[in-house]
């Protein structure tokens, strides 16, 4: 079933190993063929991984990428052990992530991963939130 996507002026789009970026009016195309697809807003760079919840999807990015995902799939593990460690409450995402892997669905991987990092946000923001107000008290 062919993919039709849109891009924003200047949006970048990685379609299998190519990076594209828009030029600057709108422009939509078909994807005729099976390929693997990142849009911008699905791509975190390794210089915006500053958490260890961004570095494990930035490790599922490259296993969604790649033509063989094995490292990747162990740095993912590697990462997915030590936020577990530190954050147990974040187990059951994490698990769903790994259960995408194990039936070899990159794309739903990633998705999953969005709500990880989504899901350490909030933590994050909870432990400053105390302090925030303790601060102003």
């Amino acid at each position: 079933m062919p993919l039709r996507i849109e891009l924003a002026p200047n949006e970048r789009l990685i379609l299998g190993s190519v990076s594209i970026r828009n030029g600057a009016r709108r422009s939509d195309f078909v994807i005729e063929t099976q390929t693997k697809v990142l849009r911008e807003r699905d791509i975190i760079t390794e210089r915006e991984a500053d958490t260890p919840c961004k570095r494990l999807y930035l490790a599922l990015e490259a296993a969604y990428l790649s033509d063989d995902p094995v490292q990747s799939e162990a740095q993912f593990m590697a990462r997915a052990n030590e936020i577990m460690a530190a954050a147990p409450s974040a187990t059951p995402l994490i698990a769903a992530i790994f259960d995408c892997i194990l039936s070899g669905d990159y794309y739903k991987a990633l998705k999953r991963g969005k709500k990880l990092v989504a899901y350490e946000k909030e933590l994050l923001e909870r432990l400053t939130q105390p302090a925030a107000a303790t601060d102003a008290a």
